[in-house]
């Protein structure tokens, strides 16, 4: 998450070359919360981040790193409280009827504690992304240039209902020596907000200015948000191929977003069989709400008849609900799929 003159550079262009946003964000109005007792504004507070990120920015590397080490710690002292506001979060979406696909993303439990903690001493072995000479060139005697890595600034996340997603943000931010404002789905505000607080504490603690991150938790927060330009220098939205859509109309921000997690896997014909079977199992079914989960299969020709049995009955013994073309339909009994599924995310079996 650095940037340098030519990503700045890039950003501009791709600003002038997007439309000018559709409607006006929307001003702010009386749905406000609060922060430390008093009602919070997103945009004085983006305002603050904006004059503290330098102060983030200017810290060591060694500094971070104590401080995502404290972070580990405190989530793993504080896990208790973590898993019941988790099963708060739990309750309240199975009796809000939310798909169990769904309800198994909003889950954090000893296994993605773990993941996070594991995560978090990944980051830490990684070398300091700031201050790194990524190119050098003499363009006169005496006259050279240097491009060299440093922070972005503030960045605003808008990301789905799944609570190991804000440790992963704010853990990066922080690393990179960004300022973050964190908007996660309404699914897990609980969970949200008991580890936010539990990520900001112990950054503050650590020595990390006060002003490196922010939690927004009303939905109206997203539009008054969208109009932080000027404060906020970068937006990455995680959602629905619409929702990405709404906020690259309707903001001056340079945004940074994405499509559907439609994930393809390509069985060659010279595949080994007892290889590809597994590996195609465990992108499937292995965590089947995260958007990197395959949810289409291509096979090469040659080999379909042998093939496609074989994963069909790994597949279906996995229950896993196959749909094919019509020429897949004439090897293995299966549902005729239509055009639009090669462009549909599932998230489930």
């Amino acid at each position: 998450m650095c940037k340098n003159e030519y990503s700045e550079n890039a950003h501009f262009r791709q600003a002038e070359g997007r439309q000018r946003p559709k409607v006006e964000p929307v001003r702010y109005n009386d749905a406000k919360h609060k922060k430390k007792g008093r009602i919070m504004n997103i945009r004085e507070e983006a305002h603050k981040m904006k004059l503290a990120s330098p102060r983030l920015a200017a810290t060591t590397g060694e500094m971070r790193n104590s401080a995502l080490s404290h972070i580990a710690e405190e989530l793993d002292r504080r896990k208790d409280i973590i898993f019941e506001a988790n099963r708060t979060d739990l309750s309240n979406a199975e009796k809000a009827g939310i798909s169990g696909a769904v309800i198994k993303r909003l889950k954090f439990d000893e296994g993605k504690l773990k993941s996070v903690i594991d995560g978090i001493a990944q980051l830490i072995s990684l070398p300091d992304p700031i201050g790194k000479v990524q190119l050098a060139r003499e363009l006169d005697a005496g006259l050279t240039m240097y491009r060299i890595s440093c922070p972005i600034g503030v960045i605003g996340v808008i990301f789905e209902a799944r609570p190991d997603a804000l440790v992963q943000i704010s853990t990066l931010c922080l690393k990179s020596g960004n300022c973050a404002i964190l908007k996660g789905g309404k699914e897990t505000a609980e969970t949200n907000r008991v580890l936010f607080r539990t990520i900001y504490e112990a950054a503050c603690e650590a020595g990390l200015p006060e002003g490196c991150m922010l939690q927004a938790e009303l939905h109206n927060e997203i539009d008054e948000l969208l109009g932080c330009e000027g404060d906020v220098d970068l937006l990455i939205p995680r959602g629905s191929n619409r929702f990405v859509r709404y906020i690259m109309d309707n903001t001056k921000i340079p945004v940074m977003g994405h499509a559907d997690g439609i994930c393809h896997i390509y069985v060659d014909s010279e595949c080994d069989f007892e290889k590809a079977v597994p590996v195609i199992l465990d992108a499937k079914c292995q965590y089947t709400a995260a958007c990197n989960a395959v949810e289409t299969l291509l096979v090469h020709r040659d080999i379909a008849e042998e093939f496609l049995p074989k994963i069909a009955e790994a597949l279906r013994g996995a229950g896993v609900k196959i749909r094919g073309t019509k020429e897949v339909s004439e090897i293995i009994p299966c549902e005729i799929m239509g055009e639009d599924e090669f462009r549909t995310e599932y998230l489930e079996l």
